[in-house]
């Protein structure tokens, strides 16, 4: 019996990073199909069978040469075009498996509000749905501005 793959998720107005949070996904095993209303992957880590089916709250673009993935040392990422542009109040139709496996990645996270073009998601490296390749990893997130006067404990 496989275990459930959990998900980290964030939005733009017109895109979805997820990342299926698993350690050393073996490439040459890794079933991933990406539709529009629904992504599925299947997938081993640390020896263990992972499965998960995400069937999305709205459709993305998968046919979109913007939508992305990469499988990395520390998880699986997607870049997803959305198909209408707007905030998802939440990523699945089923709420009990977004409530159960599906969590905020708020390293990524933006609100709504403060978003703007220059604050998009960086896909440097990440190659389009038939490729596998790697991605290099996310440059991290900066210091906060103006706290550079404040001690430490």
């Amino acid at each position: 019996m496989s275990l459930t793959a959990p998900v980290k998720w964030a939005q733009r107005k017109g895109s979805i990073f997820l990342t299926i949070d698993l350690p050393d996904v073996n490439p040459d095993t890794a079933k991933i199909e990406l539709e529009d209303k629904k992504l599925t992957f299947k997938g081993t880590s640390e020896e263990k069978d992972y499965h998960v089916e995400l069937e999305f709250l709205n459709e993305i673009d998968s046919a979109s040469e913007d939508t992305k993935y990469s499988i990395k040392e520390r998880g699986v990422s997607f870049f997803l075009k959305k198909k209408e542009e707007g905030s998802w109040n939440r990523l699945l139709e089923n709420k009990q498996l977004q409530r159960t496996n599906v969590k905020c990645d708020f390293n990524k996270w933006v609100d709504s509000d403060d978003e703007d073009e220059s604050n998009n998601f960086n896909i440097d490296g990440m190659q389009g749905m038939p490729g596998m390749g790697g991605m290099p990893g996310m440059p991290g997130m900066g210091g906060m501005p103006g706290m550079g006067g404040m001690g430490g404990m």
